[in-house]
C-alpha cells in the first residue's frame, strides 16, 4: 500500500483548510439528514411476536427493559448453525459498558435478537463475554416481518427495501440466489408510548453497521440526543449538558 505524499507544512495546511471545508459540508449534510429521519411517520406494531430470554418468554414491550426506546440489533444466526455470523458478533465485540450506560440515560435500550434457539445464543454469548441482552426469535415470524431472514416459501424475498428484480435492474448483486432460508443483516428502531409499541425506523446492509459510540445510535432514533446546549452548573451529572456544534 502506497504512503500518502511528502510536502511542506504549507501545502499540508493549504490541503487540509480544503478537506475541512467538505468535512464540514458533510457534517451539515448528516444534521439534516438526522433531522429528517427524526419526522419520518412510525407504525403501530400490534403483532404478538414472542421471544425467548434467559428468563424465559417476552413481549416486543419487555425488550424495552422500561426504557422508552429500543434499538434492535438483527444478529445473523441461523438456527441450522453452531456458531454466530463472525461479522455480526466482530460488531457485538465493540459494544462496551460505557456505550449502553450513555443509552440508558437518554432512556434507550439497545439489544439483539437472532433466529437460532436461546440455548445456542447463550452458548456463543458465553464465550464470547458478551453482556448485553439476546433473545431468540426462533418459531416466530419477527425476522421475516422485519426482512432479515429471506425464504420465499414464507414471503416474497426483499431486503433493504428491494426485492430481486430491483437489485437486477439495477445491476447490484443481491442475496437471494443463495440457499434460502438466508440470514442477513439489520438494526430496528421502536418507540414505546405506555403499553403502545412503534417501529420508527429499520437499517439494512452498511446502514446497519452497530459501530460508533452512543450519539451515532442516537441520532438514528426518533427522539434524537435528547438535549440542549447548557453551562454546567455545580456536578456535571446533575444536568444534562450537550454539546455546541462549533462545526458550522
Amino acid at each position: 500500500m502506497s504512503l500518502p505524499q511528502t510536502v511542506s507544512r504549507d501545502e499540508w495546511l493549504a490541503a487540509r483548510k480544503a478537506l475541512l471545508v467538505k468535512e464540514k459540508e458533510l457534517t451539515r449534510a448528516r444534521d439534516a439528514l438526522n433531522t429528517e429521519r427524526r419526522r419520518l411517520p412510525m407504525v403501530e406494531i400490534d403483532k404478538p411476536y414472542v421471544f425467548t430470554g434467559p428468563d424465559g418468554e417476552a413481549s416486543l414491550l419487555d425488550l424495552f427493559g422500561g426504557r422508552r426506546q429500543l434499538i434492535l440489533g438483527h444478529m445473523m444466526f441461523d438456527p441450522r448453525w453452531e456458531d454466530g455470523c463472525p461479522s455480526c458478533s466482530a460488531g457485538a465485540d465493540e459494544v462496551s459498558r460505557g456505550l449502553i450506560e450513555h443509552l440508558h440515560q437518554r432512556d434507550t435500550e439497545l439489544v439483539y435478537v437472532s433466529r437460532a434457539p436461546i440455548e445456542k445464543l447463550e452458548r456463543w454469548k458465553a464465550g464470547k463475554g458478551w453482556f448485553f441482552p439476546w433473545y431468540s426469535s426462533y418459531g416466530s415470524d419477527f425476522n421475516y416481518d422485519f426482512g432479515v431472514t429471506l425464504d420465499e416459501s414464507v414471503a416474497p424475498p426483499e431486503y433493504n427495501y428491494r426485492g430481486r428484480e430491483e437489485y437486477e435492474r439495477a445491476g447490484s448483486a443481491h442475496p437471494f440466489d443463495f440457499e434460502q432460508p438466508i440470514e442477513m443483516p439489520g438494526t430496528s428502531f421502536f418507540l414505546r408510548d405506555g403499553g403502545r409499541v412503534f417501529h420508527t425506523y429499520s437499517t439494512y446492509a452498511r446502514g446497519a453497521e452497530m459501530t460508533g459510540g452512543s450519539y451515532y445510535f442516537l441520532d438514528l432514533t426518533a427522539l434524537g440526543r435528547q438535549e440542549e446546549w447548557e453551562e454546567p452548573k455545580g456536578r456535571a451529572d446533575s444536568v444534562r449538558v450537550g454539546r455546541p456544534d462549533f462545526a458550522t
